[in-house]
């Protein structure tokens, strides 16, 4: 099942200042089973609103939200066989990414799906795209809990 997702969380949600979250070690991080990485690391955002400031990470982030998704589209569309490389680059775009915000669990998983996309069968590059679907829902719903 692809997960969707209609745009970034709501200006609301991402926009409060930094001394209204809770902090990263209060953040209630569910993880996906068999995977012991949290959904989402909030000092990796903390650090990249230190740099760029609140509203640039804010503008980053929701940027990410979009081409996220439409990676993971693109994921669930390409002929595997024939696109092994290109899937490839395109993991380790997202991992970067990912990783940039602190979605540990999806940079996990994309780490696996870059460094194995030569040697996956179809059915193993199918599963762990599921459980890339899975880590994206799941850092989307700790955006919410921010």
């Amino acid at each position: 099942m692809l997960i969707t997702h209609q745009g970034p969380p709501s200006t609301a949600q991402v926009d409060e200042p930094l001394s209204n979250v809770a902090p990263a070690s209060l953040v209630a991080r569910p993880s996906l089973p068999g995977n012991a990485e949290p959904a989402l690391e909030r000092s990796a955002f903390d650090e990249l609103v230190r740099e760029i400031g609140q509203d640039g990470a804010c503008e980053v982030r929701a940027v990410f939200w979009t081409e996220t998704s439409a990676r993971l589209k693109l994921f669930h569309e390409l002929a595997f066989a024939q696109h092994r490389a290109k899937i490839e680059r395109l993991a380790h775009s997202l991992k970067s990414a990912a990783r940039t915000f602190g979605y540990r669990q999806l940079a996990s998983l994309a780490l696996q799906l870059e460094k194995d996309a030569a040697t996956l069968s179809e059915a193993e590059y199918h599963e762990l795209l599921k459980r890339m679907d899975a880590a994206y829902a799941a850092a989307l719903e700790q955006e919410s809990l921010i």
